[in-house]
């Protein structure tokens, strides 16, 4: 009979627990592919205000500010260090982005006004990762995407967003922004860090149809009313 595994209070352990319980099973979500469906400027606050005035609430409503106003990845975000941060120039290094390569980005003056409070709240911390752990042993050591994936779910749940509200949504969401206000696309495909323009076109193809909707919604109705030449029925 095979021996049963405890944990350190005398459970018994469950089998998803136990080492190389998922080697060699596919990930639960495999083969889907969410649609771009970006929330707006309304919904992102809302869920910024929700995130209450206590450091976790600053420091997530920085990282939110940090891939809505400037359009990182999640992992190019949680790689920055304090000194990645050029706020006299509005720029952000990013040393080691998809592919390894390194360029910098823009901020607007907005996002680093909502980025301060945790800048002054990070000073107490140990040096090192702008997104760090707060609490713990292992405090000032890097916050990990799967936390920050799972509170900004919980967040936006609280705030009523009833949409996807996941860090990359918040990248569709800079990107989209830009391109309304007539960014060239090559400025968006730099600051996204895109390999080539045809990666940022796809990108944005099919997110942003505010032009077909409002060009269409706006057309003339017919001049012949529906109901001309009916008969009223008794």
């Amino acid at each position: 009979m095979s021996s049963v595994l405890l944990d350190a209070a005398g459970r018994r352990r469950a089998p998803a627990t136990l080492p190389g319980h998922h080697c060699g099973r596919p990930p639960h979500n495999k083969g889907l592919h969410y649609p771009a469906d970006p929330p707006t400027v309304e919904e992102i606050i809302t869920v910024m205000r929700h995130a209450g005035d206590r450091i976790d609430g600053d420091r997530l409503r920085a990282l939110i500010v940090i891939l809505w106003r400037s359009g990182l990845r999640i992992s190019e975000a949680l790689a920055l260090l304090e000194s990645d941060l050029d706020p006299g120039r509005g720029a952000i290094l990013v040393r080691c982005g998809k592919g390894g390569k390194r360029r910098e980005v823009g901020m607007d003056h907005w996002g680093w006004e909502q980025l301060q409070p945790w800048l002054t709240r990070r000073t107490d911390l140990p040096v090192g990762s702008l997104f760090c752990v707060i609490h713990g042993q292992s405090r000032g050591r890097p916050w990990s995407a799967s936390a920050v994936r799972t509170q900004l779910r919980h967040l936006a749940a609280n705030a009523g967003v009833r949409r996807r509200f996941a860090p990359h949504q918040l990248r569709h969401a800079h990107a989209v922004e830009m391109a309304r206000e007539g960014v060239p696309l090559m400025i968006i495909q730099r600051q996204l860090g895109h390999a080539n323009l045809g990666v940022t076109s796809i990108y944005l193809q099919g997110i942003d149809n505010a032009e077909i909707i409002g060009t269409v919604h706006a057309r003339p109705a017919p001049m012949i009313p529906a109901t001309a030449g009916l008969r009223n029925r008794r």
